[in-house]
């Protein structure tokens, strides 16, 4: 299939950027090794080559290209982005006690919880190390603070996911934090080692940002009415988990007393029964919770298009560009 034929544009992406992506694939066996540890590359082989769109990574490397840089360094730079994704995903399976990830058992399940962190540990030790090897200061402090506002969004998100009192404020930090940082990171460094002109990097992080708050709604709104064999999750396997996502917070913002008391007894306090699923599902319709969140996805998707408008005329913008419509076009 050629570059113009490819129906979604992650996969157009991909085969635009084949080379620079097989050299971010070699790169990161080679760092994953471990000559004394050999589980290390056992837990990460199983995550990195579990089948992702790598789709963070290749930001990185679309937008190095598309701002006119020759290489090699934005092959380092796309393999720490990996590497902090990953590091990030093993973490969390953890604190979510999570047993499937991309339709696979998780890392934690099959290994341990002690594997699953300390592995994790070690990507980021690998990813700093890579940073550094660009000899860049500023993408080394974009990437370290992307590293500590995912972890500060993750640190929010267990207090806030099973709190009534978490607005749409709280949710959007949270969203900003754990999911949109490693987006709009990944976008603003490719522009920065290219040497992109000031406004031109500002616009490559307003694009990060905008798309990943929009591909983070998306996910959490096909948890709600997702097909199983796609997402690999279970349709309501946050309100399982009690997380207090997009969908719920709307409905709860405008729930009745007694309607209230549901969301306490299932979210809050984790009581729930097998019928509480479709009940929950019915207040979301009742209060068209489900569209509302649809809308916000596309109003970040149009975000993230908009910032596109002053760079370059280049065929990675127009990816880009469909990528945020295809964001969304996942929910419809």
């Amino acid at each position: 299939m050629d570059i113009s034929t490819a129906a979604k544009p992650h996969d157009r992406m991909a085969q635009a950027l084949a080379e620079d992506l097989s050299n971010v694939n070699d790169l990161i066996r080679e760092r994953m090794a471990s000559e004394h540890a050999p589980r290390i590359p056992e837990v990460t082989a199983h995550l990195v080559e579990a089948g992702g769109k790598r789709l963070r990574p290749m930001l990185t490397l679309g937008t190095a290209r598309m701002m006119g840089y020759g290489g090699p360094y934005h092959v380092h730079l796309a393999a720490t982005v990996e590497f902090i994704h990953t590091a990030t995903l093993l973490h969390d399976d953890v604190v979510d006690e999570s047993a499937q990830r991309r339709g696979r058992p998780t890392a934690n399940l099959l290994w341990d919880n002690k594997s699953s962190v300390l592995v994790g540990d070690y990507l980021f030790a690998r990813a700093f190390q890579l940073m550094v090897e660009t000899g860049n200061l500023r993408v080394l402090d974009i990437l370290s603070n992307a590293a500590a506002t995912i972890a500060e969004g993750e640190v929010l998100q267990l207090t806030a996911a099973q709190n009534l009192a978490t607005d749409e404020g709280i949710y959007l930090r949270v969203v900003r934090g754990k999911t949109a940082a490693l987006f709009s990171a990944a976008t603003e460094v490719g522009g920065v080692i290219a040497g992109a002109p000031e406004e031109q990097v500002r616009a490559l992080f307003d694009y990060g940002d905008a798309l990943g708050i929009a591909f983070q709604i998306a996910d959490d709104l096909l948890d709600y009415q997702g097909d199983s064999a796609e997402t690999g999750k279970n349709v309501g396997d946050d309100f399982r988990e009690r997380k207090l996502t997009l969908p719920v917070i709307k409905a709860v913002a405008q729930a009745t007393a007694d309607e209230r008391a549901f969301w306490q007894r299932t979210i809050e306090k984790g009581d729930q029964t097998d019928a509480d699923l479709e009940e929950a599902l019915s207040l979301m319709a009742k209060y068209g919770t489900l569209e509302a969140t649809r809308e916000d996805a596309q109003g970040w998707a149009s975000k993230a298009k908009a910032a596109l408008t002053g760079l370059p005329d280049h065929p990675i913008r127009s990816m880009m560009d469909d990528m945020a419509d295809y964001v969304v076009a996942r929910l419809t």
